[in-house]
């Protein structure tokens, strides 16, 4: 398996403790989550309706501030895994260092992958992806810099999972746009990743495609029910997004203690240089914290943004010793 956040089994294997002992921090999941109440018994009991599905897909709609086709997926990773069938194999670019999924995907289908550094250097490419704002690193382009390179490419796919608290950068109203994807995951910012819910919006060719691809029932009921909800609930996300500007400068003081440099990150999730980022990681984990290293940045190390007071108190605490 390719490395990823909320490998939390095995800072278990290696430190010990019960899931319910760690505060995971190795992912942008938001650690206060929207709070689900109520599902009616229905949600489990019976196959989602196709009118449900078009309430969550109007919920979705107005969330993202667009009128373009959409269609619920199982995470925006099951968007994701059905990139490749969209068109014919071709070349395949994508700004990196981003989400490891997407090169991987790519080649198992038979395109040929190029991760290039530079927004310009996509043009040309059959399939141009660019994760705005970006992970690990936070990295933004602004609107009208994506849609000046959408000319110059096949199709351009946004992964947008990590805009709903900066959604001055998303380009879901221009999301009819010919030869451009969007994707969106609910399960980062409304902290319900376990949900498994994410959406693409497009022209309605592309996402009629990925509606035949997804079949008849790609969401479950409680993904209905609990998404509609708390698509609809512009309080909360309003309060959430002020909440997480805050607490994610709170935590960037909070390590300078370390000598950690910020090195980029999202209202979501914060990216630290460090002089050796495993002896980091470690240190956390025996407090059983859990953060995300890289093999291949070794001085890199990212945390998500804790929930609770106690949850800061036991991580200031711990940086502390």
């Amino acid at each position: 398996m390719r490395e990823h956040g909320g490998n939390l089994d095995q800072a278990q294997l290696r430190f010990g403790g019960r899931a319910e002992d760690w505060i995971d921090l190795s992912t942008g999941i938001n650690r206060l989550p929207y709070p689900v109440g109520e599902i009616d018994a229905r949600y489990w009991n019976a196959l989602p309706s196709r009118s449900e599905i078009a309430t969550l897909h109007q919920a979705a709609q107005h969330a993202y501030g667009t009128s373009a086709p959409i269609v619920a997926m199982g995470g925006a990773q099951a968007a994701i895994q059905s990139l490749p069938q969209l068109g014919p194999h071709g070349r395949g670019r994508i700004l990196a260092p981003t989400y490891n999924e997407y090169a991987a995907v790519l080649s198992v289908a038979g395109w040929k992958v190029e991760q290039v550094s530079e927004l310009d250097a996509l043009a040309g490419a059959d399939l141009a992806i660019v994760v705005n704002p970006n992970n690990p690193d936070g990295r933004c382009h602004p609107p009208k810099d994506l849609l000046a390179l959408l000319p110059r490419v096949g199709r351009l796919v946004i992964d947008e999972s990590f805009a709903d608290a900066v959604p001055h950068l998303s380009l879901a109203s221009e999301a009819e746009r010919a030869g451009l994807l969007i994707l969106r995951s609910f399960g980062k910012f409304y902290g319900l990743a376990g949900l498994r819910l994410g959406f693409a919006l497009g022209n309605a060719a592309d996402i009629a495609r990925l509606a035949a691809m997804s079949g008849p029932w790609p969401v479950s009921g409680a993904a209905i029910a609990v998404g509609r909800r708390a698509l609809r609930d512009e309080a909360w996300a309003k309060a959430t997004s002020a909440r997480l500007a805050r607490d994610s400068l709170r935590l960037d003081a909070m390590v300078q203690s370390q000598g950690w440099r910020l090195a980029g990150g999202t209202p979501l999730f914060r990216l630290y240089e460090t002089a050796d980022a495993p002896a980091a990681q470690e240190k956390l984990a025996r407090g059983q914290i859990w953060s995300r290293v890289f093999t291949k940045k070794p001085t890199w190390l990212r945390l998500g943004l804790p929930g609770s007071e106690a949850e800061w108190a036991r991580l200031a605490e711990l940086l502390s010793r």
